[in-house]
């Protein structure tokens, strides 16, 4: 289905000079720092979720996420992108009709023939309405185009959807290991720091044991988690914890947080 097309062939950096740096160089200072230096690794997840927030909020535990990439990440070709819509109301997913998303750091081409088989799916729209000034996907681009310059993406903004939705799209786009799927979600929102921390566990352990019941107050992303829940199920990959924090513990008061943190999914 097609609406609120674009003439457009690149979607431009919407938040750039606001979650990240606007410069080119600081931009790739700052995906350095919060990657933290070289790890080697003894495998490579199928599927993460990360944070959204402004990097010097959740910059660290994102990077802790890509970090677990470092030692494969070069070998990824194709990345799938699902985040939440923070300003458009729709029911399903959407897709955009560009060719690139860019940032400081350059475009990232988009994967055509992975969005023209999401295309004939009913509960998919074709709108740039929801990308154009959505950061969920955005902020999660510099860290991919450091580590896997080759990759192309497939960035998909999540509606009212239900899991069912989410893991059948998922199904069409899962590929091998060339492929990887980020799940992008802060935690909670504007709890104090204690209540923010037993909050961000209890979701924690939910999204370790693949449950498919999270909802808004948990987790912005609850529609993309709960999808991915389903089909990490389905599939039996191993879910680690790697890192959980809040704002308090980065860059902001401690009255009122955002919870931040980052997942792995391995082959078993």
């Amino acid at each position: 289905m097609q609406a609120n097309g674009s003439t457009q062939n690149v979607r431009p950096a919407a938040v750039a000079g606001l979650f990240y740096p606007e410069s080119s160089r600081e931009l790739r200072a700052a995906v350095e720092t919060h990657l933290g230096p070289p790890r080697a690794f003894s495998r490579m997840p199928k599927a993460l979720i990360v944070p959204h927030a402004g990097y010097i909020y959740s910059g660290p535990v994102a990077g802790k996420a890509y970090a677990s990439l470092r030692s494969g990440a070069r070998s990824l070709r194709r990345v799938i992108l699902l985040g939440p819509s923070h300003r458009t109301w729709f029911s399903g997913l959407a897709i955009p009709s560009v060719e690139a998303f860019e940032t400081p750091l350059g475009a990232v081409p988009l994967e055509k023939t992975s969005l023209a088989e999401l295309r004939a799916r009913p509960d998919v729209v074709v709108s740039d309405e929801p990308h154009a000034l959505e950061h969920s996907l955005e902020v999660q681009l510099p860290f991919i185009q450091y580590l896997a310059p080759q990759a192309t993406i497939v960035p998909v903004v999540v509606g009212q959807a239900t899991p069912s939705e989410v893991d059948a799209a998922l199904d069409t786009l899962w590929g091998a290991d060339e492929t990887l799927i980020v799940a992008s979600s802060d935690l909670s929102h504007y709890n104090s720091y204690s209540t923010a921390q037993t909050c961000d566990a209890a979701t924690a352990q939910a999204i370790l044991e693949c449950r498919e019941n999270i909802k808004s107050h948990q987790a912005c992303g609850c529609a993309v988690i709960n999808g991915l829940a389903r089909a990490i199920r389905k599939r039996g990959l191993r879910p680690e914890l790697l890192d959980l924090c809040n704002s308090g513990d980065t860059a902001g008061d401690k009255q009122r947080v955002v919870g931040y943190g980052a997942f792995g999914f391995y082959d078993a």
